[in-house]
């Protein structure tokens, strides 16, 4: 099927816009005092005053001067910000507001935007059950839009889910520290092991993207389904409530370990639904994860 470029270009601008916008009026303050710089630089100095570390006290200037001066210094802001963006088969499911790709998407842009107005550089690895592409880290507009026109718009190759895989990837070719945000369903294989070793170098996140139907299956008879990455098809009676409930009850018990992994592995996460606003959880996110870091 054909790809109506202009209909592209529409979707990647109304999603620049409505997240430009969210960075500008809500956003850009809980990214910046969440994540830590890579250190220290000399910015000027001042007059000391009652209070000053005197451990910072310059004292060629405050020789010269005959009266106390410090040493005033200001964090490194720049960071690099890598995606891990899971693009299997199963990130085109939505029933709710969104595609899981499109909430994707959306969060790629607002993440991306915050990090160039904060001058922080941002790259992408796109993955399913195979590296799908990678967009080394860059700064400025082009490089947000294209990043976006990526998750909603390509065609990967892999149908199924290796974030091992990914992560491995990630650990290999990134060789600074980095902050790296994990957007998936993360419904794939053990990934524990790469994950820890990211974590001991690198600032990671991890965005959970859910949509009601894979926590709970209404009753609408006999269902004929196809699993969107590996093509398995077969028919569940919906009607049956023990089967409804074996469902529901597989759901919670995935999202339980899912939980339990990475409050284990230390690694910060946060859930998102396709079925509500993004927005509020996740500032709220940030704000609990800044607190938390005693800053």
């Amino acid at each position: 099927m054909a790809i109506d470029t202009k209909e592209i270009l529409k979707k990647v601008r109304r999603i620049e816009i409505r997240t430009r916008r969210l960075v500008n009026d809500l956003f850009s303050g809980e990214y910046h005092s969440s994540f830590k710089g890579q250190g220290m630089e000399f910015d000027e100095v001042r007059e000391y005053l009652p209070g000053d570390d005197v451990r910072q006290i310059d004292w060629n200037v405050t020789a010269r001067y005959g009266t106390p001066f410090i040493k005033k210094f200001a964090e490194e802001r720049e960071l690099t910000v890598i995606i891990l963006m899971d693009i299997s088969g199963s990130k085109a499911f939505g029933t709710a507001g969104y595609y899981k790709s499109e909430l994707a998407a959306e969060l790629t842009a607002l993440l991306a935007f915050a990090a160039i107005k904060n001058n922080d550089k941002v790259g992408m690895i796109a993955f399913s059950d195979r590296i799908e592409k990678f967009i080394p880290p860059a700064k400025g507009r082009h490089n947000v839009l294209r990043l976006i026109r990526e998750v909603l718009y390509f065609q990967p190759e892999g149908g199924g889910t290796d974030i091992a895989g990914a992560i491995e990837y990630f650990n290999r070719v990134i060789k600074k520290r980095a902050v790296m945000f994990l957007i998936s369903d993360f419904i794939a294989k053990d990934f524990r092991k790469p994950l820890l070793i990211a974590r001991r170098k690198h600032d990671t996140i991890a965005i959970n993207v859910t949509d009601p139907r894979e926590m709970s299956m209404p009753n609408v008879g006999l269902l004929y389904t196809e699993d969107a990455e590996t093509g398995r098809r077969l028919w569940l009676d919906t009607g049956s409530e023990s089967v409804r409930k074996a469902y529901a009850g597989a759901a919670r018990v995935r999202q339980q370990e899912l939980v339990e992994l990475f409050k284990k592995l230390n690694v910060d996460h946060v859930v998102l639904s396709t079925a509500s606003d993004y927005i509020d959880p996740l500032a709220k996110f940030f704000r609990l994860r800044d607190m938390k870091r005693g800053r």
